[in-house]
């Protein structure tokens, strides 16, 4: 799941391999928490910032 991140692991996402170069929990005072992440795909070494929610799973 998006809460087990951690940097230098890599997570398959829209049928690409995604490795996690940095990743932010984040609490806000009001809201539901999440999970702010900066990606870097494998096949092509572009980088993506995605956020998601610490409950997201992936296989």
């Amino acid at each position: 799941s998006a809460g087990d991140f951690r940097n230098g692991i890599t997570i398959e996402m829209e049928g690409t391999v995604f490795q996690i170069v940095e990743f932010q929990h984040v609490k806000p005072g009001k809201g539901a928490a999440f999970v702010r992440t900066k990606l870097r795909n494998i096949i092509n070494g572009g980088i993506v910032e995605k956020t998601f929610r610490p409950t997201e799973k992936f296989p």
